[in-house]
């Protein structure tokens, strides 16, 4: 009976539980850029990184009616741009995912040539891709993460931004990924427009996916593409631009100099590049900080990430461990895994006592015996 009441106690928590990895805050005092990523820097961790949707609302929930700089800046328009999909998560480059991770180019792509920089991308009636100005309208395809259809074909034509905000508002990105665009749903949509336009010369055969680059990074180093951009004022230029946040949650650039408040962030997880056993890391983290890290939902699952692609061993040591008397994963915080990101091949693999979780580089999670020695990464 007692075990019956502690399993339903931690299985109510998955309903409820959550816990931010980092804290943001609005500073109100007015500083160009420069001065306000010196003063998040002396006073927090940096200025403001923004990871996902969450964290516009986040933002947008703080009721602060102004502008305000956060922490993304243009870099030189000679520097090599990286290419980003749109949904928050999905790695471009091949040597970070599976083997089905292959550009699809078409022949002499991307060529980005002329004036006017081609930093959005099509993908053709041939499924290759071509890289096109962000400014000109083409049809585009939806991703929906929920419901039994994935892929939405809009037959309204917008430019990139517009297109990446009406997907973000009705369903959930552009149609971003190697697996989705290479899987037969999506071809079947592209397909379907493709009978649809025929031979009539006057229609546009391409379709919008969500890919793109650019010239900006984050103040704090990581490798995060999510972007909020006004899809009506953004301007894909240089020339010592700094991105803003809007009341209504939309990013915007302005001159570096411009005098604004600013959103810091203090981050609340820190890796720990020692070498210990999952009951050693425990200790660790609790004599001085709060915990070993539990990860509850996606979102702090690519928050925790980057802090492992920067460890020393292969596997870092997470807050998870596995109980044989009730024949179950559950996090040191007393929350059963209602949320994972186990490798597949860790998914048929027997479990045995004295078995505890890390998370690899690539952010997959695996089973280990607790008495191996990792880095680890502790919540603040």
């Amino acid at each position: 009976m007692q075990w019956s009441l502690f399993v339903l106690i931690l299985m109510g928590q998955c309903s409820f539980f959550t816990c931010h990895l980092y804290e943001y805050h609005f500073i109100q005092e007015e500083k160009s850029w420069d001065e306000a990523q010196s003063y998040c820097r002396e006073n927090f961790t940096d200025l403001a990184t923004v990871s996902d949707m969450r964290d516009v609302e986040r933002l947008t929930n703080s009721s602060q009616n102004t502008d305000a700089w956060i922490g993304l800046r243009s870099i030189n328009e000679s520097d090599i741009k990286e290419w980003h999909w749109s949904l928050p998560g999905e790695k471009y480059n091949p040597t970070e995912c599976n083997p089905g991770c292959k550009p699809e180019w078409a022949p002499n792509q991307p060529n980005n040539d002329g004036v006017n920089p081609k930093n959005c991308v099509v993908i053709r009636p041939s499924k290759k891709w071509n890289d096109v100005r962000c400014s000109r309208s083409f049809k585009f395809i939806c991703y929906n993460e929920t419901g039994p259809q994935k892929y939405f074909l809009i037959h309204e034509s917008k430019n990139w931004l517009q297109a990446q905000s009406y997907c973000r508002e009705h369903h959930t990105d552009l149609v971003s990924g190697f697996t989705r665009i290479n899987s037969a749903d999506f071809k079947e949509r592209v397909d379907t427009f493709n009978k649809e336009v025929g031979t009539d010369s006057h229609r546009s055969s391409n379709l919008w996916i969500g890919l793109f680059r650019e010239i900006w990074s984050w103040s704090d180093g990581k490798n995060v593409s999510f972007r909020h951009w006004d899809p009506d004022s953004f301007k894909d230029v240089a020339s010592k631009k700094c991105a803003m946040t809007k009341p209504n949650g939309n990013w915007s650039s302005k001159d570096c100099t411009d005098q604004k408040p600013f959103y810091c962030y203090d981050d609340k997880v820190i890796l720990i590049k020692e070498n210990k056993t999952w009951d050693e890391a425990l200790t660790y983290c609790r004599e001085n900080h709060r915990d070993l890290v539990s990860i509850t939902d996606r979102h702090q699952q690519r928050w925790v990430q980057e802090r492992a692609k920067m460890a020393d061993t292969e596997f870092v040591w997470l807050g998870m461990r596995y109980t044989c008397t009730l024949d179950l994963w559950f996090w040191v915080i007393d929350c059963l895994v209602c949320y994972n990101n186990w490798a597949p091949e860790e998914k048929t693999r027997p479990v045995h006592c004295d078995m505890a979780t890390v998370m690899k580089r690539d952010g997959k999670w695996y089973k280990k015996a607790d008495n191996e020695t990792f880095n680890f990464i502790c919540a603040i």
